[in-house]
């Protein structure tokens, strides 16, 4: 009998899995994909008229707040921290309507220039697709953990192309752990994924290829990976903080449009912080092959790479879907690109612009998600060849992710006096 109950229960852990692969990877392409289609239309359309530029983030915050206050009757949405909630507390659940509302949010904040990126909203969504079907099952009961992971998995597989950083990040991030019924929901969800990928959504995230590595480079990329880890609690840092301040304005109308204006503002000067910035990767590495760089360019690198961290966290505080991913990836890769034009510039190095600009992108994801795993396949898969930068990146993500721990030692104590709810985002 025992036997027929534990085979019953790995039946339904399979089939269940299956379902949730194939809702979550509907889930995370459909959102992808029309958010980049609808984001590149309005940021083209609008860039022959900037002024624009500086309202549309209002526009879209707002439509989420009306969003929230009426199709969701004013429930919020708390990011990432909602499946950590669920997964440490077997009372919590995620309702079925954080489905359609962090789908919608997250489409709404990036495609009107919020400077986030749809990831985290990804992951909440494909997470409790993944906690709806276990409610409705009543043989896994168990199950709980590996059904949202099975989800999670299948959802950032399908964002960026990478069913290992998928499986990893389901392990490192959300479970913490690694079960045999774990793994084999998540490879199940992460196979499904990646078949639809090779048949339907194979572009990489960068029509970029790597082609090679210098040895010599080694020294600058530990500076990079050192730079990132720092930026990365920076960015962690601005959340908290502008989060914190903007929970504290009571008015509805001046908390959404403060943050909204002032994201809009940073983006009428600097067109790159529009969305999730993932456009302004390929054009910046475009115009560092060009014999002439000037100093006003390498100080622009320098202010979208302190902007960006603190206008996504504008976006976050004024109500907008989303999280640490795209802008971390991004201001990474910025970063790195800054270093490598920087060298090259006035120390007369010979640096690959390319290639610390991916370095750049896996060290501060790493370090501001502390997956340094699942920051290097990602990295690795989001252009042609990537993994010829298998070791630079793997040195990179290991010390981004020890430097940011080693700053966290000396901050975290002081938001734990403040928030303890908020001290969690720098752990």
């Amino acid at each position: 009998m025992r036997k027929e109950i534990i085979a019953k229960g790995y039946y339904n852990l399979i089939l269940n899995s299956i379902i949730i692969g194939v809702l979550a990877t509907l889930a995370g392409s459909t959102l992808k994909n029309s958010t980049a289609f609808f984001q590149e239309l309005i940021f083209h359309k609008v860039n022959n008229f900037p002024v624009f530029y500086i309202f549309l983030p209002s526009v879209g915050i707002t439509l989420i707040y009306f969003t929230r206050k009426f199709l969701f009757k004013g429930k919020n949405n708390k990011g990432i921290t909602e499946v950590f909630n669920t997964l440490e507390n077997r009372k919590e659940e995620l309702p079925f309507y954080k489905i359609p509302s962090h789908y919608l949010n997250g489409f709404l904040t990036v495609v009107f220039g919020g400077s986030t990126g749809v990831e985290v909203s990804t992951v909440v969504a494909t997470a409790a697709i993944g906690n709806s079907i276990y409610k409705k099952d009543k043989v896994a009961k168990t199950y709980k953990t590996e059904l949202i992971c099975a989800g999670v998995a299948a959802g950032v597989t399908t964002l960026f192309g990478s069913p290992i950083a998928g499986l990893l990040f389901a392990i490192e991030v959300i479970s913490r752990k690694v079960t045999q019924t774990l793994f084999l929901s998540c490879a199940i969800s992460v196979a499904i994924a990646q078949t639809f990928i090779y048949f339907f959504d194979a572009n990489k995230l960068f029509n970029l290829e790597v082609f090679q590595w210098n040895y010599q480079a080694i020294p600058y990329m530990i500076l990079l990976s050192l730079l990132a880890g720092v930026t990365a609690v920076f960015f962690t840092k601005s959340v908290i903080f502008i989060k914190t301040k903007f929970a504290k304005i009571t008015n509805n109308f001046i908390r959404v449009n403060t943050g909204a204006l002032l994201v809009g503002l940073s983006i009428f000067i600097f067109p790159a912080l529009y969305g999730d910035s993932y456009h302004s990767i390929p054009e910046f590495i475009a115009l560092s092959n060009l014999k002439t760089i000037t100093f006003g360019f390498i100080i622009s690198l320098f202010f979208i790479v302190v902007l960006k961290p603190i206008v996504a966290s504008l976006t976050l505080g004024a109500g907008g879907d989303g999280g640490v991913f795209a802008p971390s990836i991004v201001t990474g890769a910025i970063l790195g690109i800054l270093v490598a034009m920087f060298c090259n510039h006035y120390f007369n190095t010979q640096l690959i612009v390319l290639n610390f600009a991916l370095i750049g992108a896996a060290a501060m994801l790493s370090a501001a998600i502390h997956a340094p795993l699942t920051a290097l396949f990602l990295t690795c898969n989001i252009v042609d060849n990537g993994f010829a930068l298998f070791f630079p990146l793997l040195i990179g993500v290991f010390i981004a992710k020890y430097m940011a721990k080693y700053l966290c030692k000396y901050t975290v104590y002081s938001y734990q006096k403040g928030n303890k709810k908020l001290s969690i985002q720098l752990k």
